[in-house]
């Protein structure tokens, strides 16, 4: 960011991140991911959820490393620049922009299944301009509206693991920690589950806007990302002993019809409520990070200059806010939602894997580098894991955006340095 650029205010303090950060990965993962990674690794979901959380928690530690050095809106795309090279910290912004905005097309669609299923292309519209609108308003509308989501969500999960784990048709039996789905079915389940944990960077995207960064993000983001692990265990273990893994792997909408087995078909309205709520808290700190990354881009003129643009009076990047919105009211409009989480997934592991590699540039003793090591491969092996269709289109996109990189460069052979810096 160059010294006449405007930046962001300081706002946030620990409290604040760590809510973002729960609002972006306490969301509508934890209502839809089960099933599709329990019929993936049938009896091995339990497993597979916990090499998700070991892969998360390296790619988290590498982040607010980073975060702690780099603290400037932007993300993995300013610490790949600075670490690695402009190419690599362009590359993972892309990656994150664009998997990052179908995954903000994905929430909004969930929102719409569950409120009304007959227009839930309508609702979702709806949803992205009220949601864009309130991240309009400043950062603290944001992290206070998060904060409720939040709340509501913690106490609906709660609710189904007390009812599940109380009812007569629990059984430990169930837990059973085989793999019945082989190795690939492990990877594949993990690589899913790995979706509903990719909302810690958002507290290192919104870096500019954190009060006494070196301290407050690398506090914020292992505390959330441990909160989330906690829920999400009890969670799987709570449906997993009323439904079994083959059960789970049908579900339609796995915690309903865990509640509904559980012998409480009361609480399945609640639990529609519940994942709506909980989808929309993902689409509002989705909608941040995204523009909070398409303004770093900006100001290094790999996206239009104006959506570099703050606010005067809310201090918010409000046109790439805008153009964020924008985008994501007609992908809702138009796309299928699994498509757009299966893509999703691609970009945010190729996201993480340059943040990782960022990280192992920080220090050459070999204990330091071993997280970055195993978070680097773990992203790497999780990405080639997912179904086939999401690989190809994964990858293509990430070709397209390189050579879209090269041939800028062509274009523009004298440019000059940087417009944005690491702040």
């Amino acid at each position: 960011m160059t010294a006449s650029a405007p930046g962001l205010r300081r706002t946030l303090g620990v409290g604040d991140a760590v809510v973002i950060g729960l609002g972006s990965m306490v969301g509508a993962g934890i209502f839809a991911a089960l099933a599709p990674a329990a019929h993936a690794a049938g009896s091995g979901l339990l497993l597979g959820l916990a090499v998700a959380a070991v892969v998360a928690y390296c790619n988290a530690m590498s982040s607010a490393r980073l975060a702690a050095l780099y603290p400037a809106s932007g993300g993995t795309y300013v610490y790949g620049r600075e670490r690695l090279g402009e190419f690599w910290g362009y590359l993972a912004g892309w990656a994150f922009v664009v998997g990052k905005t179908a995954s903000c097309a994905a929430m909004a669609l969930t929102v719409g299944t569950y409120v009304w299923p007959e227009q839930a292309h309508a609702v979702a519209v709806a949803a992205v301009v009220a949601l864009t609108a309130v991240n309009y308003g400043g950062i603290q509308k944001s992290a206070w509206l998060t904060r409720v989501i939040v709340a509501l969500v913690l106490a609906l999960l709660a609710a189904v693991v007390v009812v599940c784990l109380v009812s007569d048709e629990a059984d430990a039996g169930r837990l059973d920690m085989g793999v019945s789905g082989g190795a690939d079915g492990v990877l594949q389940a993990a690589g899913l589950l790995f979706f509903a944990f990719a909302g810690y960077a958002r507290i290192a995207t919104l870096g500019e806007e954190v009060r006494d960064p070196a301290r407050t993000i690398p506090r914020a983001i292992p505390l959330a990302l441990g909160i989330t692990l906690v829920v999400y265990a009890c969670v799987a273990v709570a449906v997993l002993s009323v439904l079994g893994s083959g059960g789970l792997g049908n579900a339609t909408a796995p915690l309903a019809d865990a509640v509904r087995a559980a012998g409480v078909p009361s609480l399945v309205p609640v639990v529609r409520v519940g994942a709506a709520v909980a989808a929309m808290g993902s689409l509002l700190a989705l909608i941040l990070g995204v523009s909070r990354t398409t303004l770093a881009m900006a100001r290094d003129r790999h996206l239009p200059g104006a959506l570099a643009a703050v606010h005067p009076r809310f201090q918010v990047p409000h046109r790439a806010e805008l153009a964020v919105g924008a985008v994501v009211a007609v992908l809702a409009a138009t796309v299928d939602v699994r498509g757009a989480i299966g893509f999703s997934s691609f970009g945010v592991l190729a996201y993480y894997a340059v943040a990782n590699a960022s990280a192992w540039t920080l220090s050459s003793g070999s204990t330091a580098r071993l997280v970055p090591v195993v978070g680097l491969v773990g992203c790497v092996v999780l990405a080639f894991s997912l179904p086939g269709v999401s690989v190809v289109v994964g990858a293509g996109v990430l070709v397209v955006g390189a050579v879209a990189y090269v041939v800028r460069g062509w274009m523009r052979p004298g440019r000059g340095g940087r417009a944005g810096a690491a702040g």
